[in-house]
């Protein structure tokens, strides 16, 4: 039976987990969607899966199907690619009354939103996240970027999506390494404050931890929708990680990068007496469980250097979430200087 939750932001829509095969997994399409024309966006590996079943699937529901796909990576999420996208739905071309479907992980997810968010200054699109990452996080809230060569997420926008829509059976072709990516926003969820995720993991129950973490997400968007406030929450780990995953010139994922950031913010705060020992242990088993690292080859300054060009900058301070223990995460600004010290005692 499928789990449904509604997003409550500034346009409400409806995230959908189902258990069933991938083909009958989206005829929900049809329940929120007059047949019209389909632009499937998709990336080279995703589409080799599942671009077939999925157009054969829309064209049975009655819609119009195209499909772009661009090469796997994070190097493709670049206005190179969001050029392209929008000169295919200009060639056949595509109005309002159409939509746009990312189907892949994150990367795809980011390009086709961003598009969606742009072309004709706004159309309707679905998510559906084919990753275990994507199903718990960059699927849910309405962020797309693309990246610029100085940084990660330079240019983007919030856009929601008018469907969430996805299936566990996307897992079962998972390669291990992505499985445990994902696994790190997962856990990074249970630090912000949803420690109920830490049994769930335990208890290996798929279903239930996708919608117990998108649950978590759906709290801090609807709080806090342009990320101004609670919502900077979910950035746990991800400044030290965002600029590891540039150092390493993207070699490391975006989860294991976060799950890097999430352990040197928690030794950090176990040091300066804000979390107890057993806490950081909790977190530390927590990713050795998933074959996810603690530990950077990375100094303080090479990781300051480029933090401090992220967006979540302000003048000279920058954004920063700290681990408070039993607490959760509180968000404190810090500058160059403070944020170099963070780093350093956490490393």
């Amino acid at each position: 039976m499928a789990t449904k939750i509604t997003v409550n932001a500034s346009k409400a829509y409806d995230v959908i987990i189902e258990n069933s095969n991938i083909f009958d997994a989206l005829s929900p399409i049809a329940d929120y969607f007059s047949p019209s024309k389909a632009m499937i966006v998709t990336d080279s590996n995703v589409g080799a899966l599942y671009l077939s079943i999925a157009k054969a699937r829309l064209v049975e529901l009655g819609f119009e199907v195209y499909d772009f796909t661009f090469p796997a990576g994070e190097e493709s999420k670049n206005a190179e690619t969001l050029i392209s996208l929008w000169s295919s739905l200009a060639s056949v071309p595509f109005t309002r009354s159409d939509i746009i479907i990312a189907l892949g992980g994150g990367v795809v997810g980011d390009v086709a939103g961003f598009a969606a968010a742009t072309f004709l200054r706004g159309i309707k699109y679905v998510q559906i996240p084919t990753s275990l990452l994507a199903m718990v996080d960059s699927s849910v809230g309405g962020k797309t970027a693309i990246d610029l060569p100085e940084g990660k997420n330079l240019c983007g926008a919030f856009c929601q999506p008018s469907l969430v829509l996805t299936t566990t059976e996307f897992l079962k072709t998972l390669p291990y390494r992505e499985l445990s990516s994902g696994m790190a926003e997962v856990i990074k969820y249970a630090m912000i404050g949803s420690t109920e995720i830490f049994e769930l993991i335990e208890n290996g129950d798929t279903e239930k931890l996708i919608a117990a973490s998108i649950n978590a997400k759906k709290r801090c968007v609807e709080a806090d929708e342009f990320d101004t406030g609670e919502r900077m929450l979910l950035n746990f780990g991800h400044t030290s990680g965002h600029a590891i995953e540039k150092l390493s010139e993207y070699k490391i994922t975006h989860g294991e990068a976060v799950a890097i950031g999430m352990a040197i913010m928690t030794r950090y705060a176990e040091k300066c007496g804000k979390c107890t020992e057993e806490e950081l242990k909790r977190l530390l088993n927590a990713l050795d469980s998933f074959s996810l690292s603690a530990n950077t080859e990375f100094s303080a300054e090479e990781i300051c250097k480029i933090a401090m060009a992220d967006k979540k900058r302000a003048g000279d301070t920058i954004s920063l979430v700290t681990y408070q223990g039993k607490d959760g995460c509180k968000i404190e600004k810090t500058d160059i200087d403070g944020l170099n010290e963070i780093i350093s005692i956490g490393l």
